[in-house]
């Protein structure tokens, strides 16, 4: 069995941003996904890693401290990869993609957001596991906005998914 072509890989990751983006032409489904991607700027962790010191000082902080620390290696290698492989965002490669909300940055690959969210989960349930019913479904839509929103491909979102695991277990080894 031959290993897939860059070229079949594109073509495919094309097929599911062009499924995605079309449901975000429902206006709920998109404020949905938009809104979740605002939150994943930074926001949604910020709060939570400073809730964690309020709410549970010293051990908060070391959590907080934990999540910012590989957060900041996370921030240094997605920048890295993107100067890199200054791969084009799918609505600036294919027309019929929308972007439905503004880019951060001018490539795509790999998905800061995932690669983030990823990190971040993963650090803080190692704290918290009890954080699992909030933190896994914010991550994951976080993933999919991505997508939907046009500005990442699957490939990219999946490869922010192991690279951000890969990193989190890494540090949590670590320590």
């Amino acid at each position: 069995m031959q290993p897939l072509s860059r070229e079949v890989i594109l073509l495919r990751d094309i097929g599911w941003c062009l499924r995605a983006n079309r449901w975000c032409e429902k206006h709920l489904l998109r404020h949905y996904f938009a809104s979740v991607s605002r939150l994943g700027d930074g926001v949604f962790w910020y709060t939570l890693m400073f809730a964690m010191v309020m709410v549970d000082g010293f051990y908060g902080l070391m959590a907080a401290a934990h999540m910012l620390a590989t957060g900041l290696v996370a921030l240094v290698m997605y920048k890295t990869l993107k100067r890199w492989t200054r791969r084009p965002r799918p609505f600036a490669h294919d027309g019929r993609i929308h972007a439905w909300v503004a880019p951060l940055d001018e490539f795509s690959f790999p998905s800061g957001h995932t690669l983030h969210a990823t990190v971040f989960t993963l650090v803080a349930l190692a704290y918290y596991p009890m954080l699992a019913i909030l933190l896994v479904p914010f991550a994951i839509s976080v993933a999919l906005s991505r997508v939907f929103l046009g500005l990442h491909y699957p490939s990219d979102v999946l490869a922010a998914l192991a690279i951000g695991t890969l990193l989190a277990s890494t540090s949590l080894y670590l320590i």
